[in-house]
């Protein structure tokens, strides 16, 4: 089942009743021209089990405590915003599985030869679809970059994640003369600001996916940084974000190559990543199913009954 994406982007106060999300918009319900029938119909209510994802992106949004332990049992991802509208902050349920310890503790004694594999995988599933992207966007000869994903050794000590990175972003926006040369940043110019938007949403995506899964997000197969409480999520979402990459082309290709700035619009844009389509293990599955089924092969790959990752093929 695919989960709804839900953002809120003005006032308004949230709260549970009876299972049910209820949406109330203070600017409708103070407006007295408005008639009667109007201000009842502001009040919404959405289903606790059809939410994934909340995007909480006004500093006068009220939401109760009822209502955030209601998604977090549901393992629904919270996101806040800060005043820029980026995504600040990151709230996950603590349980995500009727077995965690077990779970964890074959996180945690994962061999490093069994990372080092696991991180080969996932650079070569980055590398490829990276490629793929780059050639569908551009036109681009990408035989150098197929030739690095057969190159990557067990834990990638050449870096051929480094060397095929900058070459693709070094390409994937030169078709628009207005982006220039592009360098990717997380603070640099546009469209650093839509990447950044939609990686956020995707990492939301893949923490809820890892800790339904019944693992830790802060332990990761390759990312290590101390002060990274998502090191797992940076190392899994890696395959994924090509995809991100392309849904950003396209919204630029729309607007003839003019760059764009984070509204309504390009946030909702943005916002309906965990629907793409994605082909994995031969079938053509929403983006959020998918992720669900690579983090599921991941414990897989601890647990000794795989040896591979299932991950997306661009």
């Amino acid at each position: 089942m695919i989960k709804k994406t839900l953002y809120f982007g003005n006032p308004a106060y949230l709260s549970l009743r009876q299972g049910q999300m209820v949406i109330k918009l203070p600017e409708i319900e103070r407006n007295d021209t408005l008639p009667e029938i109007m201000k009842r119909q502001s009040e919404v209510t959405k289903s606790i089990e059809d939410i994934g994802v909340v995007v909480l992106d006004n500093r006068q949004i009220t939401i109760t405590q009822g209502l955030l332990e209601a998604l977090l049992e549901n393992n629904s991802a919270v996101i806040t915003c800060d005043s820029r509208s980026m995504p600040v902050g990151l709230m996950l349920p603590l349980c995500g599985n009727t077995v965690q310890s077990e779970r964890f503790r074959d996180q945690i004694e994962a061999s490093q030869p069994l990372k080092k594999q696991l991180w080969q995988q996932t650079v070569k599933a980055k590398i490829n679809n990276q490629a793929t992207v780059l050639a569908v966007c551009t036109g681009m000869e990408v035989k150098n970059m197929r030739r690095w994903v057969d190159d990557v050794r067990s834990g990638d000590p050449d870096n051929l994640e480094g060397r095929a990175a900058a070459y693709y972003w070094k390409n994937i926006f030169s078709v628009y003369p207005e982006v220039g040369c592009f360098v990717r940043d997380r603070d640099g110019l546009p469209p650093n600001n839509l990447l950044n938007y939609g990686y956020a949403i995707l990492r939301a995506v893949v923490a809820r996916a890892l800790v339904s899964s019944g693992m830790l997000p802060t332990f990761g197969i390759h990312h290590h940084n101390r002060y990274n409480a998502y090191c797992l999520v940076d190392d899994i979402m890696e395959p994924y974000r090509p995809y991100v990459d392309e849904l950003v082309f396209s919204m630029i290709a729309e607007v003839d190559g003019h760059l764009l700035e984070l509204t309504r619009e390009t946030k909702a844009r943005l916002l309906s990543i965990p629907t793409l389509d994605v082909i994995i293990c031969g079938k053509r599955s929403p983006l959020m199913v998918a992720v669900s089924q690579t983090t599921a092969s991941l414990y897989k790959c601890f647990s000794g009954e795989l040896r591979r990752i299932s991950y997306p093929e661009r």
